[in-house]
């Protein structure tokens, strides 16, 4: 119960923390150049915004949770359980950020997690 609670926790965090990021970087634009002043600027505008603060904070909790897990577990069965996260992701970025994602995205989607899942069951 544990290990389904923690991979639960990455899988629910991480992608979150992405979404996050993916909203932070929406608002302050597209970064069209990676000239060191351009890309400062980038990451100036975006940590003035809470939604990044927020995102790393997931991360970093999804992070530590993966860490956790690692401790007890085999990585052949939690790292497989993570792709969970593909999912997650998709569906966090079609219902909030209103990004389309392709029926070709979700049979890929579908493919990884279906691939992962025979890793884990042997």
């Amino acid at each position: 119960m544990r290990l389904v609670t923690f991979i639960a926790i990455i899988v629910i965090a991480g992608a979150s923390g992405d979404l996050c990021v993916a909203h932070t970087m929406k608002r302050i634009g597209e970064v069209r150049s990676f000239r060191p002043q351009v890309l400062l600027s980038a990451l100036v505008r975006a940590f003035r915004l809470p939604s990044m603060w927020v995102g790393i904070a997931l991360m970093a909790i999804a992070f530590f949770s993966l860490l956790a897990s690692l401790s007890w577990a085999d990585a052949s069965l939690v790292v497989p359980a993570t792709a969970l996260s593909y999912v997650a992701g998709a569906l966090g970025a079609t219902l909030l950020l209103n990004e389309k994602v392709t029926p070709v995205r979700w049979m890929g989607i579908l493919l990884v997690c279906a691939g992962t899942a025979l890793l884990s069951i042997s």
